[in-house]
């Protein structure tokens, strides 16, 4: 049983953190924990987990709990022996630079046998379908593909209380579905699940509760049959996501008169990988173009390749119907990466907004206007590194608009949203797209697409594309 009495934390470097929390989990439960973004819910799981303020400084008032003991009692080394992580950026937790290597490496640290660390590393790689990727170097993985690596070397272990931060962000629906089944067996053997989360949809049947904070603190608490009930109108207000899964209308094909964008043929390869072939599509001013598929289709490695951070291995691309080479695509499309932590490059919110623009009145305008949209704008003067992941994507976002560029693509832009968060980006978008622009979204979100896009293009599994959906 963990039971969290009065907590209180506040970071060192910020005035943010939580207060006042009094949580009882039981063994074997799930508690989601949900709310707008920043409003609290990573930072209690840094509690639970002993990072904070081990890793995460700050001061400290109140007590958890594990089965009687005083958290801050128990060595490092015991805690994370009991508690798995599974974290917002799963980047922020490899050990390894190859696949098998890291589902292994937490059990090595253990010190437990070769053939034990060998049935569990199978076993792990197994439950995560990740057979097929097993040899390859972490850093050619897909984001989505990466977040199942880093839950399946938490699951080798076998702890028996699991603290996931948005472990599904990333994972498109296959992949839900199979970390779904994962963590309903994991409950079914007693463990108990602690899941910091925005997608609820995926969580149908696993939850036994919901605790919904913000501002630091619980403002509510339901039963997973009690947040059945409530009105789609409350669930707005308190800006959630859907809590059934919803199929999505069928989108238009793409068309228009005159393609602001188009490829002929495109094929990218990197090393001796083929990641797609003879790819050939067209990008319309005006209009919201979802990109959909399997994580590691090769959605990303055809953006960068779009925008000319990748160089195409043959095909042509074309602007406004004149091919375009890298370099020159480089100064006509915006990709913000789904990794919003390699994109930031000043020491304020402001300042990246501005980096590599007039300051005339009118821009610094449109600047303080869109962080007002986006709900970003009492963080100004805050460096881009303090930000919470939802808000590092609202950042990004408002980068790619005043960049003036008429071709935009987003990678994952909702990605670790609430809902509320959500409809603002839609909004924001669709306004975009009214002023002519052409938006390409990199996405597995169905509330998003539903909610603004109006043509999809799917890359199926084998890295070729399949058509309009």
């Amino acid at each position: 049983m963990i039971e969290i009495k009065n907590l209180c934390f506040t970071y060192s470097d910020c005035k943010k953190g939580v207060q006042s929390i009094d949580l009882t989990i039981s063994d074997g439960e799930c508690v989601v924990l949900t709310g707008p973004s920043g409003g609290g819910k990573t930072t209690l799981t840094r509690l639970i987990n002993g990072l904070a303020p081990n890793l995460y400084p700050g001061s400290l008032a109140g007590s958890i709990l594990i089965d009687g003991q005083p958290l801050w009692e128990l060595p490092g080394w015991a805690i994370g022996r009991q508690i798995g992580s599974v974290f917002q950026d799963p980047k922020s937790q490899f050990f390894s630079s190859e696949l098998r290597g890291e589902v292994a490496f937490a059990c090595e640290n253990y010190g437990l046998s070769k053939s034990e660390i060998r049935i569990r590393t199978d076993g792990a790689i197994s439950a995560f379908s990740l057979n097929r990727l097993q040899d390859q170097s972490l850093d050619v993985l897909s984001s989505g593909e990466k977040q199942r690596v880093a839950i399946a070397s938490v699951y080798a272990l076998s702890p028996t209380i699991y603290v996931c931060d948005e472990p599904a962000s990333n994972l498109d629906d296959e992949g839900a579905e199979r970390l779904a089944a994962a963590l309903r067996k994991l409950k079914a053997d007693g463990c108990t699940l602690i899941i910091a989360e925005h997608r609820l949809s995926w969580l149908s049947g696993i939850a036994d509760r919901f605790i919904y904070i913000n501002h630091g603190s619980i403002r509510w608490e339901r039963t997973a049959a009690q947040m059945n009930r409530i009105s789609s109108e409350q669930r707005r207000a308190d800006g959630l996501r859907e809590l059934i899964k919803a199929e999505i209308n069928k989108l238009s094909a793409p068309g228009g008169n005159t393609a602001a964008l188009c490829t002929k043929n495109l094929c990218c390869r990197r090393k001796r990988t083929e990641i797609f072939v003879d790819f050939n599509f067209s990008l319309y001013p005006g209009q919201i173009t979802a990109l959909t598929g399997h994580n590691g289709a090769g959605k990303t490695s055809l953006a960068l390749t779009l925008a000319g951070l990748w160089r195409e291995s043959g095909g042509i691309v074309e602007i406004d119907g004149a091919r375009h080479s890298a370099k020159q695509r480089r100064r006509r499309i915006w990709y913000s990466s789904n990794d919003t932590g390699t994109q930031f490059f000043t020491n304020s919110v402001t300042e990246e907004l501005l980096l590599n623009a007039d300051r005339s009145p009118e821009r610094i305008d449109r600047a303080r206007q869109l962080l007002k949209q986006l709900g970003l704008y009492e963080y100004k003067d805050v460096h881009p590194a303090s930000l919470s992941g939802g808000q590092k994507q609202r950042l990004s976002i408002a980068c790619g608009i005043l960049s003036d560029r008429s071709i935009l693509i987003f990678d994952e832009p909702t990605s670790g949203l609430d809902g509320g968060n959500m409809e603002i980006i839609a909004d924001v978008l669709q306004s975009e797209a009214k002023q002519k622009r052409t938006i390409l979204i990199i996405t597995h979100d169905m509330e998003l697409m539903r909610r603004c896009c109006d043509c999809a293009i799917n890359m199926d599994a084998d890295r070729k594309y399949q058509g309009p959906v």
